[in-house]
């Protein structure tokens, strides 16, 4: 067995996919569409994004609704990564419990990730 895709649940997409793909260079599929969209590099592992109908958020770091899941992202700068993300569109929760180590943001549908130096 071997793992081929992740798909997140989000309100958009389109938007999400245009997120990760400015964060990570990975290349659109070119079939997305509204309902549908995905990233991927050749004989790399798919990020896909699905559409939901009202779409609630992961509220981190509290579990009122749990994030279920989140990607790790090793990066060479947090603090060059960080900048750039923040620009592309992530948040930045005010909890952060990784110190000097990791960083924890949000993509544009508030699924957490974090940065770890690589």
């Amino acid at each position: 067995m071997k793992l081929t895709a992740i798909t997140l649940d989000c309100p958009d997409p389109l938007v999400l996919a245009a997120f990760y793909q400015q964060a990570t260079g990975l290349e659109p599929h070119p079939e997305s569409d509204a309902d549908f969209a995905g990233l991927s590099r050749d004989g790399g592992i798919a990020i896909g994004f699905q559409r939901v109908d009202d779409y609630r958020p992961p509220r981190w770091p509290e579990q009122t609704v749990p994030q279920q899941f989140h990607l790790d992202f090793a990066v060479d700068d947090l603090d060059a990564a960080e900048t750039r993300l923040l620009e592309l569109g992530a948040g930045k929760p005010e909890h952060q419990p990784g110190g000097d180590g990791w960083r924890v943001l949000t993509d544009p549908a508030g699924h957490p990730f974090c940065l770890v130096r690589s």
